[in-house]
């Protein structure tokens, strides 16, 4: 291994890393799993519909959609620091303004901007480790993460839902508190990983920015557009877990509360932390296919279970089964994308690489819950399911038969 190989190695845990990415991760992660069991609850006290409903995930993943490509020029024109640091005071200021909402529109205007900064804060980390992480420990690095932040969801949840027995805006006030607390650290500790700024380039060099084109040629290849094409299936598959819809769908099937929302998210987190770290391990030592593969193909099986007690209409201890089996195979494919994007991000164009892959991802993302939403009102939630069990095998296949492993021998 070369010496800036083995200083890469060594830095995985130094105190910048730790305390700019690790413990505001957890911190964030914490305040996210505090307001997610009273999300539910507190949008169907507005006395609307399902698929009204349904909108307050849904545009929290458009202002993430939006801010993708935005957010990557700025990463690459203005840095990495000033981005990461942005992303979770706007956060706040979102979390703060849900809190004293009056109205469902006011709401969904409010988490829209809290989707639009989440995206600043994970392009924005993305890109620093790809500035500072070795190709064989970016996926033990960004599951670190992934894992710290199982840790704030396994613990948030609870915390959630006992304080919105109380009130159910208590939640959202702690979150915007607990993400102004993860970002101080940073303020001292974050330094500028972009390689135009830290190899010491010139004013003239610095103002010009990086050169926005390899990312933009990259892109044109059939390997990199096949597997655009991929993480836009992944997210198709992963959108209805990642934004809610699941717990949404239990509270208007099952009339389950916050308390027993939170009790589910700390289960799944404390059996997806475990999956976490081990998925981080088996891609740095056999590759990102190694978790892919297997991952989505339980998630497909997952989802036929799922069909199976939308189907059946059977009792909730089993669609609490279903469930679990959904979120345990989402924990095997943890990270697994986001580091073959570290993988393939070019040099000088990390940010605008990273804006056009989370881009796809988003657009996923959101036509995931839409889509979801659409075929439940016109054919059942049992198709709902079937779909997303059709993506998430088209997935494993796809990786499985055409997508080059990225992890070098």
């Amino acid at each position: 291994m070369s010496d800036p190989e083995e200083k890469k190695e060594a830095g995985i845990f130094s105190s910048q890393n730790v305390l700019s990415l690790y413990l505001p991760a957890l911190i964030l992660a914490l305040g996210t799993g505090i307001a997610t069991p009273a999300l539910p609850v507190y949008t169907k006290s507005f006395d609307i519909s399902f698929g009204v409903a349904s909108l307050v995930i849904i545009v929290h993943m458009v202002g993430s959609l939006l801010s993708s490509l935005p957010t990557g020029y700025l990463i690459d024109r203005i840095g990495r620091r000033k981005m990461i640091l942005a992303g979770p005071l706007l956060t706040a200021i979102s979390s703060f303004l849900i809190a004293v909402a009056h109205s469902f529109p006011e709401l969904l205007f409010y988490r829209f901007l809290g989707g639009w900064a989440s995206q600043m804060w994970l392009i924005a980390r993305l890109a620093i480790i790809a500035d500072t992480g070795a190709a064989r420990q970016r996926g033990r690095q960004i599951t670190g993460m992934i894992g710290l932040e199982g840790i704030g969801r396994l613990l948030g949840p609870a915390v959630g839902g006992f304080t919105a027995a109380w009130d159910i805006r208590i939640p959202f006030l702690l979150h915007g508190l607990l993400c102004i607390i993860a970002i101080i650290p940073s303020f001292k500790m974050i330094r500028e990983t972009a390689p135009s700024r830290s190899a010491g380039e010139s004013a003239v060099s610095a103002h010009e920015g990086p050169h926005p084109g390899t990312s933009r040629f990259s892109l044109l290849v059939f390997p990199i557009m096949l597997l655009l094409g991929v993480q836009f299936l992944v997210a198709l598959t992963r959108g209805v877990i990642w934004g809610g819809t699941l717990d949404l769908y239990a509270v208007y099937t099952y009339d389950i509360g916050p308390k027993m929302l939170g009790i589910l998210n700390a289960i799944n987190s404390a059996i997806g932390i475990p999956l976490t770290f081990a998925a981080g391990y088996l891609m740095d030592r056999f590759g990102r296919k190694a978790t892919i593969v297997p991952g989505f193909s339980l998630l497909g099986l997952s989802f036929i279970f799922m069909a199976l007690v939308a189907n059946f209409h059977w009792s909730f201890p089993v669609f609490v089964a279903a469930y679990l089996c959904v979120n345990f195979s989402q924990g095997v494919t943890s990270g697994s994308m986001q580091t073959l994007g570290s993988d393939l991000a070019p040099a000088d164009a990390r940010g605008q690489f990273f804006g056009t892959w989370r881009m796809v991802q988003e657009i996923g993302t959101v036509l995931s819950p839409t889509l979801f939403t659409l075929i439940s009102e016109y054919q059942g939630f049992t198709a709902s399911f079937l779909f997303l069990c059709l993506t998430a095998f088209s997935v494993a296949f796809l990786v499985g038969t055409q997508v080059p492993e990225t992890l070098k021998k």
